[in-house]
């Protein structure tokens, strides 16, 4: 029987109010509470302003990773949320960012990562996962 070993999701949101995607640190405080309200494991983060307007932000975690990118002036957010493991908490950042951010219209794409055969030992998982 497969299994997947991740869970990756894409998502636009469009219609978000300028003010909330504008400045890097109200993207930090975005991120970073997504990552706890998820129980995802924070190990790195980095966040840029641009000028005039918008931010990048992306949190490395033990899991995989959030990011986010901004276009303020049209109101617009990209997300991606990856991570290994338990799938809710995938579904639980995204849900966590979308809800903050009120988007008047999602456009979301979920893939699942890794396919692997249960019960394949460890290292022949590694050499498949290293010959893709």
């Amino acid at each position: 029987m497969a299994k997947t070993l991740g869970l990756h999701i894409l998502a636009d949101l469009y219609g978000v109010e300028p003010e909330l995607i504008d400045r890097v640190e109200d993207i930090r405080n975005l991120l970073e509470n997504a990552v706890k309200f998820a129980d995802l494991t924070k190990i790195s983060s980095h966040y840029y302003q641009f000028q005039p307007h918008g931010a990048t932000g992306v949190v490395l975690l033990a899991e995989s990773h959030l990011s986010i990118h901004t276009w303020p002036e049209h109101g617009l957010a990209t997300v991606d949320v990856y991570t290994c493991g338990d799938p809710s908490k995938a579904y639980r950042a995204m849900e966590y960012i979308i809800s903050a951010l009120k988007p008047k219209r999602v456009d979301k794409q979920i893939h699942e990562r890794g396919l692997v055969e249960e019960g394949v030992q460890s290292e022949e998982l590694r050499s498949i996962l290293m010959t893709a």
